[in-house]
């Protein structure tokens, strides 16, 4: 196994280097006290050591609106009016307090089928956007959820459709079919009352989200190198006597430190901890010889989710047999499954041409063999065999598709588990790779 280029805990990297010029490398301006969040001076210097490319913001946020028109185009929709943030985010590229708006419906976005884009923020929030010439009107008013707008919820929403109607009519004429995301039941009932016909925009922005052009690969790769730089001080810190929260809270650190953004989950485990999956970290104290297996679940920088999964072991001294064969279970079948990728296999056919999980550990297996990721974890969901029939779905790989594929390996009533995963790129004629973290030679053995 090749070396940990990530784990020099030494790095002469001066986090305050300045760069010449009005502009940074993604094209962003170089000014200390710009508005909109981005990288810190110590992620692109980073970067640049480990060679990688920054994405031109303009042009992908030029073929991200794109994509989203030619959705729209394709089912003669006149647009799709957007309230989940990620959505906004892939719409406008621009934040405003993302996990509290996802349960706060304060912003909205649309979009019509001719890419005019109109962004409704929360309020005295103009300035976020202002530096984004893709949003053409900036708007407030948005809000009609309880919290918000109380006993008048209802005069608010209907307020809002009556915006939509007006926008639709100046925008698309008699076309009065609308993608919707996500809306409250107020918004759309008032929308109903106007005669305006509403279709699914989740499956508009997802198809819209799911194949990737080269600015936001490589803003993927700067998001998975920055969070296996902190992946790296982890794992210094994993040591006996020490919390799981304590190893946790690293990642996030690290991950702020460079422009990263957020955590979806905070799963990660240790010991008899590691088994069943799917419990959170917390106070247990970690001990000399046992597992430790977390997925990262990250929004790092650019609002990029490097989804990654290692499992190691704490202390100095070496896994016993049944770790290792947790390990190399999961290990081969990560392998195994990302070498069969190609673009033109339907979800169907990889399920069929993957590798199955030996039967005692078939019934705690993950819940997807694979699935996509962009700002987050995206369309599509590639199921096991076992789940083809309930959960799976038609659909077909093509170049640009990001995949993570991850395996969870432990037996029911077993002692420990094992969780690995990698994120990939779909390619013109197979995959790559993205991740770079090494797996645990010493399981391998």
């Amino acid at each position: 196994m090749s070396p940990n280029p990530f784990s020099v805990s030494n790095r002469k990297i001066d986090p305050t280097r300045r760069r010449g010029g009005a502009l940074k490398p993604d094209g962003s301006p170089n000014d200390n006290d710009r508005v909109e969040i981005g990288p810190t001076d110590l992620a692109f210097n980073e970067w640049e050591e480990l060679g990688l490319i920054t994405p031109n913001l303009a042009r992908m946020r030029e073929y991200r609106l794109n994509r989203i028109v030619d959705q729209l185009k394709k089912r003669d929709l006149a647009g799709v009016l957007l309230f989940d943030p990620l959505n906004i985010r892939y719409a406008t590229d621009s934040t405003n307090m993302q996990l509290w708006i996802t349960h706060n419906h304060a912003r909205a976005c649309y979009v019509s089928a001719e890419g005019y884009m109109i962004l409704w923020d929360f309020h005295n929030c103009d300035h976020l956007s202002a530096h984004l010439p893709l949003v053409r009107e900036l708007r407030g008013g948005a809000s009609f959820f309880y919290f918000e707008t109380g006993n008048k919820t209802e005069q608010h929403a209907a307020h809002f459709a009556a915006e939509i109607d007006s926008i639709i009519r100046e925008h698309a004429g008699d076309n009065r079919r609308l993608a919707v995301d996500k809306i409250e039941i107020a918004g759309l009932r008032e929308l109903d009352k106007l005669g305006i016909e509403t279709f699914d925009g989740q499956e508009v922005m997802e198809l819209a989200r799911a194949v990737k052009n080269v600015d936001e690969i490589n803003a993927m790769r700067c998001s998975i190198a920055s969070t296996e730089i902190a992946m790296a001080k982890m794992q210094q810190v994993t040591v006996p006597g020490v919390t799981e929260n304590d190893i946790w809270s690293v990642l996030h650190a690290e991950n702020i430190r460079r422009g990263g953004e957020w955590i979806e989950c905070r799963i990660l485990s240790s010991g008899p901890r590691t088994n069943p999956w799917f419990q959170e970290c917390g106070p247990r104290v970690v001990q000399e010889g046992e597992l430790l297996a977390f997925d990262t679940d990250l929004i790092g920088p650019y609002g990029i989710c490097a989804d990654l999964s290692r499992t190691w072991l704490i202390g100095d001294g070496e896994p016993t047999a049944e770790q290792k064969h947790l390990y190399q279970v999961a290990y081969e079948h990560i392998q195994y499954n990302m070498e069969i990728l190609k673009p033109g296999m339907s979800f169907s056919e990889v399920t069929e041409a993957g590798l199955l999980l030996p039967k005692e550990f078939r019934d705690q297996r993950y819940g997807v063999m694979m699935h996509g990721v962009g700002l987050c974890d995206e369309y599509p969901s590639i199921r096991y065999p076992e789940d083809l029939e309930c959960h799976g779905y038609d659909g077909v790989l093509e170049p640009g598709m990001a995949l993570c594929v991850e395996a969870y390996v432990g037996a029911v009533g077993g002692g420990e588990g094992v969780k690995l995963e990698d994120q990939v790129i779909i390619t013109e004629d197979g995959f790559e790779n993205l991740t770079r973290y090494p797996f645990e030679e010493k399981f391998l053995k």
